[in-house]
């Protein structure tokens, strides 16, 4: 699976969110994101499948990092949108420096 695809779903980028802060069981996600364990396995099963996350094995205890190799693919693609919306935001930006201030009552 691609990261894109992986990256579709709101819950996993919540997950991406917290593993950013610091590794994490997968207890510890499902309370955070208040999904069963089951659940919150089955979407680290898919970052994991697209390359976004590396679990660490203890026992019985499974440990999820963030990879941040993958997410490089992504910034790479959102590149030329970032130049392009960072044009529309200094052309508006000197749109709004032209326009004349309101006077507040």
């Amino acid at each position: 699976m691609s990261p894109f695809t992986a990256l579709a779903d709101p819950s996993r980028r919540r997950i991406l969110d917290l593993l950013r802060e610091r590794p994490r069981l997968v207890g510890e996600l499902s309370a955070e994101l208040g999904l069963s364990q089951p659940g919150t396995s089955k979407h680290l099963r898919v970052l994991r499948e697209a390359g976004l996350v590396e679990v660490q094995v203890d026992a019985q205890r499974r440990r999820y990092a963030l990879r941040a190799e993958p997410l490089t693919e992504l910034d790479s693609w959102l590149a030329p949108y970032r130049r392009f919306w960072d044009r529309r935001l200094d052309d508006l930006e000197r749109t709004l420096d032209t326009m004349p201030d309101e006077e507040t009552p």
